[in-house]
Formats: structure tokens, sequence, C-alpha cells
């Protein structure tokens, strides 16, 4: 019978423990051979040298050194990397590929809890639930101030989608459950039929900014998308309309946004900002109309054990010989995250 193969976990430390506890690290054992140390953060740390050569599948994270000529040479076995996090981008190279090196992603289970923060984003917006709650700080003794940023509800309302991604996807999804919804996606690689079939109607980006009462953002960051959301967009949002970015902050041109809020006229829920903390001295963190975390929207935490599974899952399908599903190609990377 064939021994189990070897493998490494590489991630830095914090994520390493948030994303396996005892029963993940067990199961993982089940499947492969976890050498003295079974983790690193770094493939130049004499202490995992020695195993390096015999090592064929990699369970990566956050914190997964990039894998170029230098870091595979030492990995002459390696045939697998499955990527308990989201975007690969930070560490896959062409010589990766080159190698045919398989790579899965974590993906789709990290489009869960960002989506589902979206759409609390989303109804909260509806009701200006945190602007509101920032104005109370001034206005301790009067709420007339819940009449000065428009109509409040979540009855028939315009979400606006920019990209049918796998989060996007997920949030037209959710955002069927309010009552007499219209749902615009715009995305130039969407399948108009796809997002019929979501629930959504594919239209201009354009179009989408002028009707919606929420615009939420959900697109890859890449040079074409690169401050998509700029004055001009911002400029013919609705009054009162609710900007959320939960995608990558250069997205949305800093700037505009700056200009755009300090009017009081739009508001905005920014998960992810550009650069990323803002500078002390931004605008932003001042205005009444601007709701900022900490790109918080993602896994964290017990959340992060979904995208663990995932990659289990996927390493007991590579060692089945079946098609991974949650592979990624060179291809892929000119339209996801």
């Amino acid at each position: 019978m064939p021994s189990n193969p070897k493998a490494l976990l590489l991630m830095n430390r914090s994520t390493l423990t948030d994303q396996f506890d005892a029963a993940r690290m067990e199961r993982l054992a089940g499947l492969v051979e976890l050498g003295e140390p079974a983790w690193t953060d770094s493939l130049t740390d004499p202490g995992v040298a020695v195993l390096l050569p015999d090592v064929e599948v990699l369970l990566t994270s956050w914190g997964v050194p990039l894998l170029d000529q230098d870091a595979l040479d030492r990995m002459p076995h390696l045939r697998a990397v499955f990527h308990c996090a989201g975007t690969v981008r930070s560490f896959v190279t062409d010589e990766l590929w080159q190698r045919g090196i398989q790579v899965t992603t974590g993906a789709e289970a990290n489009a869960i809890p960002v989506a589902e923060f979206t759409f609390a984003s989303i109804i909260l917006a509806g009701k200006k639930a945190q602007v509101l709650a920032n104005a109370s700080r001034i206005s301790r003794e009067d709420w007339s101030y819940s009449t000065a940023h428009g109509e409040l509800g979540n009855v028939g309302r315009t979400i606006g989608v920019v990209g049918f991604s796998r989060i996007g996807r997920r949030v037209v999804h959710l955002v069927q459950q309010l009552q007499d919804v219209t749902c615009l996606v715009a995305d130039p690689y969407a399948d108009p039929a796809a997002v019929a079939a979501a629930g959504a109607r594919l239209v201009t980006l354009e179009e989408l900014i002028r009707a919606s009462d929420v615009v939420t953002v959900h697109a890859p960051a890449l040079p074409e998308t690169r401050n998509m959301i700029g004055a001009v967009e911002l400029a013919a949002m609705k009054e009162h309309a609710t900007l959320i970015n939960t995608a990558r902050g250069s997205l949305v041109d800093t700037q505009a946004l700056e200009s755009a809020c300090a009017t009081g006229r739009i508001h905005a829920i920014l998960d992810v900002t550009e650069p990323e903390p803002l500078p002390a001295g931004s605008v932003l963190y001042d205005l009444p109309n601007v709701v900022i975390t900490p790109h918080i929207a993602g896994s964290l935490g017990t959340e992060t054990r979904r995208m663990s599974d995932v990659a289990i899952s996927e390493l007991e399908r590579y060692l089945a010989g079946k098609r991974l599903t949650a592979e990624v190609l060179p291809e892929h990377l000119d339209l996801i995250a």
C-alpha cells in the first residue's frame, strides 16, 4: 500500500492557530504525512530544509511566501498547493504554473462572510442606521435628525451590484429577501441569462450608478478596474444613496470619494480603502455620513476554518484522483481577485 504524501503547512503562526484546530489537524494527519515540524512560515528556515525535498503537498494561507523558482527548487517533488484563503495572487508565479503544480483556493468559502457583511450593510444603509448613530453623538436630545438623510426603509429599493463575482452572486441572492427589490448588476464579463436567473438585470455601470439606492462593489482589483468608481460616478449617484466597498480600496478613487462625501450628498460604508489604513488626516474619518471598518468583512477567527475545510476536501479529491473543484488556472487570474 503506498504511503501518504508528505505535506507541509506554510503560513504565519496566528493563521495556523486560527485555521487548524485539533479536529482539522487530525483530519489532515489521516491524509498526509506531516514532518517535524509540520508548519513553517519560511522556506529558508534551516529547521525545515531537510523536509522540503520530499514535500508533495503544501497547505498555504496568509503569510505564505512567494513560490518562485528558488522556492520551488527546494521542493522538486511539489505537485499541489491547497490554499486555505482567498486570493492566490500574492504567491503564484509563472514558474509554478510551468511546473504543472495544481493550485486551489478557498475563495468560495471566503465569499460567504463578505456577502453576509455586505447584506447586513445594505439593510443598515436602508435605515441609514450607522449614519444616524454617528449623528446621535451630537444631537443627543433631539431626534429630528432622523429625517435629514432621505427616505428610510428597505422596501422597494434598487440595489446595484458592481461585479458578478463569487461574492457579487451571493449578494444578489441575499437581497432577494427584500420586498419589491430591484437588483441591477454591472459586469462586462457576466452572462445576462445567468444574471437574470439569479434575480437581477445586467446593465451598464452608468445606468446602475444613476438608478441605485445602494451601490455595492465586488469587482476584482485589476489595472483596468482601478478607480472605476471616480468623481463622475460619485456625482451621478442619487442623493442620499450609499456606496459600500468590501472588495478592494483601489476600485474607488479616494480623493474623489473624500470630496463627494464631504458635501453630505451621499454616504459610504467602507471596509477597504486606499491606502489601507487611510492617512490619519483623511476627512473620511470625521464625516458622519461615512463608516469605516478595519477590513473585517472577510473570514476572521472561526470563519477561516471554512477555508481549511475546503482545502482538506480538495486534498481528498487530489488523493483519490478526482477533479479538483476549486482549482485556479493561470487564465483565471485575469478575472478573479
